[in-house]
Formats: structure tokens, sequence, C-alpha cells
């Protein structure tokens, strides 16, 4: 796969599609600022509980699994480690945006 500098890069891709969606959503906020954030574990709120539950429920419906935030934190999490394709992300912010335009 090109080596450790390949799969850094690769991770650093995947991450920028998310946070970018984030830095951009007018729903969704990440939580951890910028120079802490994570190649691996993305953690979002919408900043309403509710409204958070109802997303990792209609997430999980449409096959994104484990978004859920740690019980002590709450609100999202995605976890994009190695194994997730860049498609796997490029999917879920789709489904991100869907999920904003109806429920924003």
């Amino acid at each position: 796969m090109g080596g450790l500098s390949a799969i850094k890069e690769y991770n650093e891709k995947k991450a920028k599609i998310l946070y970018d969606f984030l830095d951009e959503s007018a729903l969704f906020k990440g939580t951890v600022r910028r120079e802490d954030r994570s190649l691996m574990n993305v953690p979002f709120v919408t900043g309403d509980g509710d409204l958070d539950a109802k997303f990792v429920k209609e997430a999980s419906a449409a096959g994104f699994e484990n978004l859920k935030g740690h019980r002590s934190v709450g609100g999202m999490r995605a976890s994009i480690y190695n194994a997730m394709p860049i498609e796997g992300v490029e999917k879920l912010v789709a489904f991100m945006r869907k999920f904003e335009k109806e429920n924003g």
C-alpha cells in the first residue's frame, strides 16, 4: 500500500473529508480543537441530545454502525481507522448532508 507514509496520507485525506464537512455544517459541530483532532476518531454533536439520538438511529438504519459517542461524552463519534475506505467516509458525509437538510 506504499508504506507508513502512504497510509498516513490516505488517513489524512479521509479525515479531511469529514472535518471539512463538520467545519462548514450548520447542524453538526466537531467537538475537538483543530490542533488536537484525531485522524482515527472524529467526535461531533448537533447540540441537541434528542437530535443526536435521532441521527444515530437513522444512521444505524442506513447501515452506519457504532456512531453513538462515548456514554460519558455523548454525541457521536465516527471511527475511521485504517480499514475504513475513503468511500465509506464519503457515504457518511453524504448521509450527514441529507440528515442536515431534513432536520436542520
